[in-house]
């Protein structure tokens, strides 16, 4: 989704987002067989609530509610609406199987529980914004920060005069209630102020949660804990007989039929795929597994 569109989303909802999520629940982990994960769901709009509203209460973020119901309009649908809730995923082409994976084009986190094999978390992110992407590599959480100060960087100081060199933990801070450091010391996964801005380029360069969810994360990751974030806007999975493609609209990256070709050439699935489905999949960039499975 283009970047100024998110903006003028973010702009226009600031004040719908004072949602009742219990942060305390646990998060859900969920078992994950061949590389895909959760079930498609459909939701009926009730009396005036906006898309974001919803995208919350389904733990999704701005983008993947906007791209799964195109021609809907996200501030104000009309009451009893039948939308697509987008809770199914692709895992990303990634080998390890325990610690954090953060994909960036899809604005989402996954967390593999040690502990817990054969489960994951996921959660929907806020990114960087232009000019302060958030830094692709292999990271290691090396401190938990509960009730983080945020030190005002230089950078952010010298446009707004009057902002103070530290913000203390409470309502006003962006850091939220809680934060992991990453090794790249800049870097952080946190809370925010702002929860409206997840699922768009809302920070400066760090990956935001929702309030509810980094109380989650936070609770349940060790420090030490592997971080790796990666650059996946198309994603491609077997399961059993049936060939799935996830694509997400991404505006620096080369999201076409031949991109997707390639990954399923690099995955020995191609002559196992329907192109005229794979082209409706790439056309319509939804965000969520479609079957592409040639009929034999």
């Amino acid at each position: 989704m283009e970047t100024t569109v998110c903006r003028l989303f973010v702009t226009a909802i600031a004040v719908v987002c004072a949602l009742g999520a219990d942060p305390d629940a646990p998060a859900a982990s969920l078992p994950y067989a061949d590389g895909v994960f959760g079930d498609l769901q459909q939701y009926r709009v009730i009396g005036n609530e906006s898309l974001f509203e919803v995208a919350r209460r389904f733990d999704l973020g701005l983008n993947e509610i906007v791209d799964a119901n195109p021609g809907i309009d996200p501030l104000i649908p009309r009451s009893g609406t039948l939308i697509d809730i987008p809770t199914a995923w692709i895992l990303p082409d990634v080998p390890m199987r325990s610690g954090i994976v953060v994909n960036i084009p899809e604005f989402r986190l996954y967390y593999f529980p040690k502990t817990l094999p054969g489960l994951v978390a996921t959660f929907p992110l806020g990114l960087g914004d232009e000019g302060r992407g958030t830094p692709l590599g292999s990271y290691t959480v090396i401190q938990k920060i509960p009730n983080p100060p945020w030190y005002v960087p230089r950078s952010i100081r010298s446009g707004s005069s009057y902002l103070p060199k530290v913000v203390p933990p409470g309502p006003d801070n962006p850091m939220g209630s809680h934060a992991l450091r990453l090794s790249l010391t800049t870097l952080l996964i946190h809370g925010t102020n702002r929860p409206w801005g997840i699922g768009s380029r809302s920070s400066h360069g760090c990956l935001r949660l929702y309030p509810e969810d980094i109380v989650k994360l936070f609770k349940q990751v060790p420090k030490g804990t592997r971080v790796v974030i990666v650059n996946q806007p198309i994603k491609a999975v077997a399961r059993g007989e049936r060939v799935f493609v996830e694509a997400h609209r991404y505006e620096s990256e080369d999201c076409s039929v031949g991109r997707a070709m390639h990954l399923l050439a690099d995955k020995n699935l191609l002559d196992r795929t329907d192109f005229n489905k794979l082209i409706r999949a790439m056309e319509e960039m939804k965000g969520v597994p479609v079957d592409i499975t040639l009929s034999r």
